[in-house]
This record gives C-alpha cells, structure tokens and sequence, in this order.
C-alpha cells in the first residue's frame, strides 16, 4: 500500500490577496499526509518589473525571459516570495523548507528551443530527482518549491509553475498515491463563466473532449486543463481544480479530474 503524497500550487494572484494567502497556507498546514507546495508569483514579478522599469513581455499568457527578468524572477520567486511562505509555514507547525529546481538538484531542465516564439531563459523540464525528495519527505520536511529550474551547466531557467507541480506529482507517483491540487480564484471548472456556482463537480477524457468541443474550457484554462491530463496519463491518481477551501476536510465543492 502506498503512501499518499498531496501536491499542492497556489498561483499568484492568491499570494497577492493576504487573508486568501493566510488561509490556504493554513489549510495546507493541516494536511496530515506528505505533501508539497509549489507557488508561482508572476504578478509581484511583473510589479518588480515595473518599477525597475524593465518591461514584462507575455505571449499566450506565458512570460517572455530575458535575462534581466530572469534575475527578477530569481529575486521574486526564490527570495521574497518563497521566503515569505516558508517563514509562515514554521509559524503553523509546518517544517518547510525553500527549494527551487536546483537546490538538491531537484529538477533539472533544458531551455526551450526557439520555434514560433524565443521564449529567452525558460525551462522545459527533464528529471525529477525523486530520491533527493523523498529523502526530504521522509526526515520530515515539507518541500516548497517555486517556479525555477535549472539546466545542470550552471544556468537557472524561467518554467512554468503548473508544469513544475505536474512534472513533481507525476515523478512521486511510483513511490505514492499522489494527488495534484490547482488553488486558483474559481470554485472549478464552470459550465458558465460567468455563473460562480456552476461548478462541473467531476470531468473524465470523454468529458474533458466534449468540454472543448463546445468552448466551455477556453482561454486560461486552456493550459492548466492540459497539465492536469498530463499528469493523469502519467499515474497520477487524481486532480483537483478549485479555490482555496478545496483543501478542506469535508468540502467537495470543486472539481476532481481522472482518466
């Protein structure tokens, strides 16, 4: 029987509002099983940006990285931001520990090569290092990774932050039972947009196809529903789509992704 390790990313629009940053880390502190975090922080990039006045350039909502942002996302995501969270998670009992892809060689990437766009310093990732990780679960620390990488030569890489919590849960999936959760600002996946509660509580493939086929997942959604099927393909159990309080015990209100 398998462990159940919990992967858990919160984007950066919950790290901006403080009480909905409170509460998801206090509901992360409670969960009782092995787990990790993974956070973004673009928008506090994209205001570092501003006043340093160094333009932020995005093409199909993914961040083009030169080097100057690269060393803004470098101070942002694994300094102020990480730093922030690990510092709160101590406080709640929780003994976090900062990582981001190449402390402890965790995860290794290549940069994209250029096609269509030359997306500058991004990583697509190649290896996880399961064992590094594990080790840390096991000696009883709760790994809090940000969206950064690095390529083994020496250079760190831009990557996306729901790739990087796909790529963990898929990589854990043969030592546990995992399970990926997607805290964004919506209930779920909704049948309308512009209704909150219309949540669709459970999507499966032939779901998720008919989904698309009738533009109901469009736009932003577009990405993070292909990360989570991704995940799927590869042994991860299940995936979880919802706001903050999906990480309750007994709340249901969301929406669970499997094949």
């Amino acid at each position: 029987m398998k462990q159940k390790l919990s992967v858990v990313k919160i984007g950066g629009n919950l790290i901006e509002d403080a009480e909905g940053f409170k509460h998801v880390l206090e509901l992360f502190s409670k969960m009782n099983e092995n787990k990790i975090l993974v956070h973004g922080g673009g928008k506090k990039a994209t205001e570092l940006a501003n006043q340093l006045g160094v333009e932020s350039k995005m093409v199909n909502g993914r961040r083009i990285t030169n080097a100057e942002t690269l060393d803004i996302a470098l101070m942002v995501y694994g300094g102020l931001v990480s730093k922030k969270i690990v510092a709160k998670l101590q406080a709640l009992g929780t003994d976090a520990i900062g990582m981001s892809g190449a402390d402890a060689n965790a995860i290794k990437a290549h940069k994209r090569p250029k096609k269509n766009v030359d997306f500058g310093y991004v990583g697509d990732v190649d290896m996880v290092n399961t064992y590094g990780i594990f080790k840390l679960l096991q000696a009883g620390f709760t790994p809090i990774f940000c969206a950064l990488t690095h390529d083994g030569k020496g250079q760190m890489l831009n990557t996306n932050a729901d790739t990087i919590a796909a790529e963990l849960a898929i990589a854990m999936s043969d030592q546990f039972e995992t399970t990926l959760y997607y805290c964004f600002d919506k209930k779920g996946v909704l049948q309308d947009v512009e209704d909150e509660n219309s949540v669709i509580q459970h999507i499966d493939s032939k779901g998720y196809d008919e989904l698309l086929a009738y533009g109901i997942i469009a736009d932003g959604m577009l990405p993070k529903m292909h990360n989570c099927f991704y995940a799927l393909r590869n042994h991860v159990a299940k995936v979880c789509v919802g706001n903050t309080n999906m990480l309750e015990a007994n709340n249901s209100d969301y929406t669970t992704l499997t094949l």
